[in-house]
């Protein structure tokens, strides 16, 4: 009997080749089992023939019983392959079709209305007016009015997003119209506007030649044949449409393409579609109405009805396109943006190119059962071949972990040697050797050994280790940054770029961005809908047409669509088993091939860094996070870092208005605690602005104590420059959303002069050859660092201006505005009123640890019981009487910001400081008036 079944395999072993050369999974698996079973059949065939025949009793029982036994073989080897998660796979039938039929797209690769729609919207000297979109929206939470904002954010349009109410915001600039564009939500509010509003805004649209893009709202009431008010155009409301198409010759198509039908039902039943009476009127979108012809509410309408339509002005000057639903359809988002860009005369207009990578992280990572076969890796070339036609230069990115190379079955482990023996069909890049996450290596010897050894596999197996790219086993280390990783990316690997898609955070993705850090460029990294666990159609959450959803202009369509970088996160698995990563990205090139004008390309990653932050040079500077606020970042942050090392408070100056006195009264307090002082700056971090910002969060916490309880002590930090930075306030509500600042001030004018004397007398040679007047009064011709000097003693003092910018990221709540005269001349109030401020229990009592030293001119500690420690000589120093010109000129310049300044105060409820009120007063000095500027 063996010898019979094994004749029968080598007679049929060639099926198993031939399927292997035809991408069949496991198809040696069908052919044994599928020759067991002629073979078994055959046996018994012939013994039940043999049973019939010789009709003996004992004979039928044998045969009965060889038949149980031939049965129990049977049995038994089809649970074995049963067992396989490669047989059921195969169980459950071919794999994914990702062929996309566009009717559109010729065969030899042109695609038709593609010359139309890729046109330039860019008209010669339209520079009147800013890319900007004014947004009227109905609340600032409307549903649409925020899809609309959240649009723009994605593609990095600037807009002004205003309620609509009785007044419209200032149109215009000088001679220079502000916005490029005008939305409203709701078109009502704009038909209905009142005659002087409207008047205004139809003035700036035809002086300017700026358009109005208006979104019909839904309604309860259906309307048959409405004209739509003061136009020749009617409406006809509450429709369910269906196959979408496209005018494909009209100059507004840029991004979008036409020439195609959009077969199916469009979301939502309560659509308006347009009926013209005017030659100014072209449709840009038609769709079916889902309704019998003969149906009442057809009301005599054609089937292919207008659902998007376009003013040319011949009415009345102004250009429209309005929308007769949101942008719920995804291909209202495509046509929304090329309407902006086409009514802004390519002033609010993005790039048609688009950058793809697609990494495939842990490759040789993975149980039995999940991982390659040659088979695989053969779909994989074949695959990226075809996207290649789509996308130049396309190859996919192999992320590889070395420990784990032939771990997989004996099919699997070929998988992983036909996969190196084609080492040179991919780009390159090392994970971890262990795959195990940076942030865990407290010890960096142990990420360096760890990280030697992947090379070391990398060379032996003729992986190329150049790439100068790298990415992190779930992003670990890249952010939150895990400093030793950076050292050792730099050092072993010379990593240039890396990516991650937790920065600042996972969701919203649109909000995703890159950063620079330690000369390593980090770009974000955007999500397929693929993760490890979604390997089978039948497995994937939501099901087949779920994942055809996110193709087929859903989430990864818009992605791809809104990125001009599109850096794709894979995984190993996706590309084994269902092999769903290959269907997702071949379908998605092909469907937006046939419904986009976008030209794609892929370069190198060192070369898409370097694009990209040439794009989006702002990016360039990180904005570092807390930590704690985001539960992803805290699982790959490490264990030995805490956020109660952040300080609970900030004394923020500016300088020369007694921080210095402040941070000592603050440091007696036995609940405070300052951080440790910088052999730099001395007690001040200077970390929010200037070069330690570029230190990275490790380098400041290491200025902090780890408390031993976490609510027993406050710390804090004061560092004076930080009041008048520009940057300085986001960042610190990146990090620190939750702490209390304080902020001291005194006159402005008296700050100014301390700062020149005070610079003076530390040797500053701009200071000692140049008087105080002087210093003031220079001009663009001067000296910068003359300029740079007249810049510090004034720029602080403006202290309005430098308050607003807080309070943009910071409530009225969380910040205390000092009265540095009352701090001077009765800190024992002012320290208790700061205590209550920041909540800090129980109260000290400071006029037992304060006393006033008639020597120095200012209260000073009291120590050892009755005697006094006080600040050093270069505090409290008296200076020369200011000369009447620079104090003329000072009381002129701060005039119109000390005015703001009591505004402010006013409105946040705080008192008027006495010498804000001398400052403020009539009487000008030495009875002259004199005309200053009072801007830098």
């Amino acid at each position: 009997m063996n010898e019979d079944f094994d004749v029968a395999l080598l007679d049929e072993e060639s099926s198993f080749h031939d399927a292997r050369k035809n991408n069949y999974v496991n198809s040696y698996v069908f052919t044994k089992f599928d020759l067991l079973h002629k073979w078994l059949m055959r046996q018994t065939s012939r013994l039940g023939r043999s049973c019939i025949c010789l009709g003996r009793l004992a004979l039928v029982r044998r045969c009965v019983v060889f038949l149980l036994f031939l049965c129990l073989v049977f049995v038994l080897y089809s649970a074995y392959h049963l067992s396989s998660v490669r047989f059921n796979i195969i169980l459950r039938g071919p794999r994914l079709d990702p062929s996309i039929h566009c009717s559109s797209t010729r065969e030899n690769g042109l695609r038709l209305g593609s010359v139309m729609g890729s046109r330039s919207h860019a008209s010669p000297g339209r520079t009147r007016i800013d890319a900007k979109v004014l947004l009227f929206a109905e609340t600032q939470y409307s549903h649409l009015g925020r899809d609309i904002a959240e649009l723009l954010v994605h593609n990095r349009l600037k807009y002004k997003l205003e309620v609509v109410g009785k007044s419209l915001p200032i149109l215009t600039n000088v001679d220079k119209g502000k916005y490029g564009v005008i939305v409203f939500e709701n078109m009502d509010r704009y038909l209905t506007m009142d005659k002087w509003n409207r008047e205004l805004l139809d003035k700036y649209c035809r002086q300017y030649q700026v358009g109005i893009i208006g979104f019909m709202s839904p309604r309860e009431e259906s309307l048959i044949g409405a004209q739509l008010r003061g136009f020749p155009l009617h409406i006809h409301t509450n429709f369910k449409l269906k196959d979408a198409e496209l005018k494909a010759d009209s100059p507004v198509l840029r991004i979008t393409r036409g020439g195609d039908v959009l077969w199916g039902p469009l979301p939502g039943n309560d659509w308006t579609v347009f009926s013209p009476n005017h030659s100014t009127y072209e449709p840009l979108a038609m769709g079916s109405i889902q309704a019998p012809e003969d149906s009442p509410a057809y009301g005599g309408l054609s089937s292919n009805a207008i659902t998007v339509i376009r003013d040319c002005g011949e009415f009345d000057g102004i250009q429209r396109i309005l929308f007769g639903s949101g942008l719920d359809f995804w291909l209202h988002r495509l046509l929304f943006l090329d309407a902006m860009s086409f009514l802004s005369h390519g002033r609010l207009s993005t790039s048609l190119q688009r950058y793809i990578q697609v990494d495939i992280d842990d490759i040789f990572v993975g149980q039995k059962g999940t991982r390659l076969t040659p088979s695989d890796v053969e779909s994989i070339i074949d695959t990226q071949n075809r996207i290649r036609t789509i996308v130049p230069g396309f190859r996919f990115n192999m992320g590889y972990s070395g420990k784990f190379f032939n771990h997989g079955t004996d099919e699997e482990n070929k998988g992983d040697e036909y996969l190196l023996q084609h080492a040179n069909e991919f780009t390159w890049f090392g994970h971890m050797w262990s795959h195990q996450q940076p942030h865990l290596y407290e010890n960096i010897s142990l990420l360096e050994a760890d990280m030697l050894l992947n090379k070391k596999f990398a060379i032996e197996h003729g992986i190329p280790t150049d790439s100068g790219y790298s990415v992190s086993p779930h992003h670990s280390g890249v952010y939150p940054v895990h400093e030793a990783l950076y050292e050792m990316w730099k050092k072993l690997w010379n990593i240039h770029v890396t990516s991650t898609e937790e920065y600042p955070h996972l969701r919203p993705a649109r909000l995703r961005r890159g950063f620079i850090h330690r000369g390593i460029m980090v770009l974000p990294r955007q999500t397929c809908g693929l993760y490890t666990h979604t390997i089978f159609i039948d497995k994937y959450p939501g099901g087949r047409s779920t994942l055809d959803s996110s193709i087929k202009g859903g989430e990864l369509f818009q992605t791809i669509v809104f990125n001009r970088i599109n850096i794709f996160m894979t995984h190993m698995s996706n590309y084994g088993n269902d092999r769903l990563a290959l269907y997702t990205f071949e379908a998605a090139t092909k469907f937006l091939q046939c419904w986009t004008n976008l030209q794609f390309q892929s370069i190198s990653a060192l070369q898409l860094a370097e694009k990209y932050f040439r794009m989006y040079p702002e990016e360039s500077e990180p904005v570092w996070g807390n930590p704690c606020d985001d539960q992803r970042h805290m699982k790959i942050w490490s264990q030995n870092k805490t956020c109660d090392q952040l300080p609970r408070f900030l004394v923020l100056g500016p300088q020369k208005t007694g921080t210095t006195a402040l941070y000592t009264f603050l440091s007696m307090h036995p609940a405070i605690v300052s951080n440790y002082p910088s052999p730099e700056t001395f007690e001040e971090i200077q970390f929010f602005n200037g070069k330690n910002y570029y230190r990275g969060l490790d380098w400041y916490m290491n200025f902090f104590p780890v408390p031993k309880n976490s609510t027993a002590k406050f710390l804090f930090e004061k560092s004076a420059t930080y009041f008048d930075g520009e940057l300085v306030p986001r960042r610190v509500h990146a990090l620190l959303p939750k702490a209390k600042l304080v902020i001291i001030i005194i006159s402005p004018a008296k700050r100014a002069y301390s700062w020149y004397q005070h610079v003076r007398s530390h040797g500053d040679p701009t200071a000692l050859n140049h008087t105080f007047y002087q210093v003031l009064t220079a001009g663009d011709a001067q000296s910068k660092a003359l300029r740079d000097l007249r810049f510090r003693c004034l720029s602080p003092g403006m202290y309005a201006h430098h308050l607003d910018r807080w309070l943009l990221y910071f409530p009225p709540q969380q910040i205390s505005v000092i009265d540095g005269e009352q701090v001077r001349l009765d800190p024992v109030t002012s320290m208790t009123k700061l205590q209550h401020f920041l909540k800090i229990r129980p109260i000290f009592d400071y006029s037992l640890h304060l006393r006033y030293d008639a020597r120095k001119g200012f209260f000073c500690q009291v120590v050892n019981g009755d005697h006094t420690k006080c600040l050093g000589r270069s505090k409290g120093r008296h200076y020369p009487t200011m000369d009447s010109q620079s104090a003329k000129y000072l009381q002129s310049f701060y005039m119109t910001h000390n005015i703001a300044l009591e505004k402010l105060l006013k409105r946040l409820g705080y008192p008027i400081p006495l010498w804000l009120e001398e400052d403020l007063s009539d009487r000008p000095v030495n009875n002259q008036a004199v005309e200053m500027p009072n801007s830098l």
